[in-house]
């Protein structure tokens, strides 16, 4: 009896674990990044985790690509706008209570637009959720009641009665706002996958006629994970409103959308935890890379596609191939290969992004004489700087193709099981 409680306290506490340090890191992130602007790239982060996990319910958990996505999150954060303004003219709601709003609103959409485009999946349920998307985008223009035209719409979050005190003034109140919700929303979403439904999305999306003879009707496993997708998506949306309390066209575009498949994507789709590593690299190439350069959105559909090409399980997926030479005891062959092609690799990258950064700096900046690259100032009027980074991205692109065999090789031996 005693044996049989240690191991289910142990079991628990395994269950715990990740759930307690990912909160540990979330309360102790703004003391580690103080720099400015810090809070708000990290509350932009948490609200792209939410609308990335929906989206993986979506295309990782059901096999259903949509391409309007974002009018779930869009309703859920114009409604949240609204209520805000109703806060203000008397409505009492305390804000930590308006992204359940936002995620009911999200639930209500997703409720009605499924019950009849997820009869099909595919290239039909695609093109559905791109007309429902590009129909909401054309009713900003002409709803201006609701949507406020071109100008969006904006409320003000302080006007929410205090909670425990607390008046959500600063970004660092936000914050953990935010967080709080990605942990609810993460924890929800997890517990969607350990569910029935959950476990057969999975079977509907690899083989939906298999699932059909076990007795699930496909249609209702879409259904289910749709209006599932739509919540979390309001939930996002609402948080979204509260962070940058003003929504506008572009929240609900095709564009909005585009930027949470390439997350998820990028990330990993099909992994649980793949949302959430594209969704901070996403957030932190838009934010963090965007403000360096004017190109970011070129590199980051050149990562799209090399993910698509060469690792169609994103990031996650690229770890994850390393579970079988850890799990054998040769991860230590990797270590070498991989050592040797870095250093090309990384000239290759700065070499060709360099020569793509000092061509758009002589086409849009010709009255500039000088440039800045890799903390390296290049004279762009000249010659050499083009040599040079030619012969970088020359270079280092041979050097990776010499060393890739080697690292072909290694990864065969580090894979290869002994039989017997």
């Amino acid at each position: 009896m005693v044996s049989y409680t240690s191991r289910y306290s142990n079991n628990i506490l395994k269950s715990l674990l990740p759930w307690i340090i990912s909160t540990l890191i979330l309360i102790i992130l703004p003391f580690i990044f103080t720099g400015g602007g810090s809070v708000t790239i990290m509350n932009q982060i948490g609200i792209t985790i939410v609308m990335a996990m929906s989206y993986n319910m979506l295309l990782g958990q059901g096999g259903m690509l949509s391409f309007g996505h974002a009018v779930y999150m869009g309703l859920g954060g114009f409604i949240a706008v609204h209520i805000m303004n109703f806060v203000e003219d008397g409505l009492w709601l305390p804000l930590p209570l308006l992204p359940l709003v936002g995620g009911l609103v999200g639930l209500g959409m997703a409720t009605i637009v499924g019950s009849f485009s997820t009869r099909k999946a595919g290239v039909v349920f695609a093109m559905i959720s791109l007309g429902i998307g590009e129909l909401l985008a054309a009713s900003c223009i002409v709803i201006t009641a609701f949507f406020g035209g071109e100008e969006g719409v904006s409320g003000d979050r302080t006007w929410a009665p205090p909670t425990f005190g607390i008046e959500f003034i600063t970004q660092i109140e936000v914050y953990y706002l935010i967080a709080f919700w990605v942990l609810i929303s993460i924890f929800l979403m997890y517990l969607f996958t350990q569910t029935p439904v959950g476990k057969m999305a999975n079977a509907v999306r690899d083989n939906p006629e298999r699932a059909e003879f076990v007795g699930y009707s496909m249609r209702w496993v879409r259904y289910v994970s749709f209006c599932g997708a739509g919540f979390f998506a309001g939930i996002a949306g609402a948080l979204f409103a509260i962070n940058f309390e003003i929504l506008t066209e572009e929240n609900l575009s095709m564009g909005m959308s585009f930027n949470i498949l390439l997350a998820t994507y990028i990330g990993g789709i099909g992994f649980f935890i793949g949302p959430v590593i594209g969704a901070v690299g996403f957030t932190l190439l838009q934010t963090v890379l965007g403000l360096q350069t004017d190109l970011w959105a070129l590199y980051t559909g050149v990562i799209f596609i090399l993910t698509v090409m060469y690792a169609p399980s994103g990031f996650t997926g690229i770890v994850t191939m390393h579970y079988v030479p850890w799990q054998l005891g040769k991860i230590h062959l990797l270590f070498k290969p991989y050592a040797k092609i870095l250093v090309p690799a990384l000239i290759f990258v700065a070499g060709l992004t360099s020569l793509i950064e000092l061509t758009n700096h002589v086409r849009h900046h010709s009255q500039e004489t000088s440039i800045t690259l890799y903390w390296i100032t290049f004279e762009s009027n000249t010659i050499i700087p083009w040599i040079v980074l030619l012969a970088m991205t020359l270079g280092g692109f041979y050097v990776c193709r010499v060393f890739a065999k080697e690292v072909v090789d290694a990864w065969g031996e580090a894979n290869y099981v002994e039989k017997g």
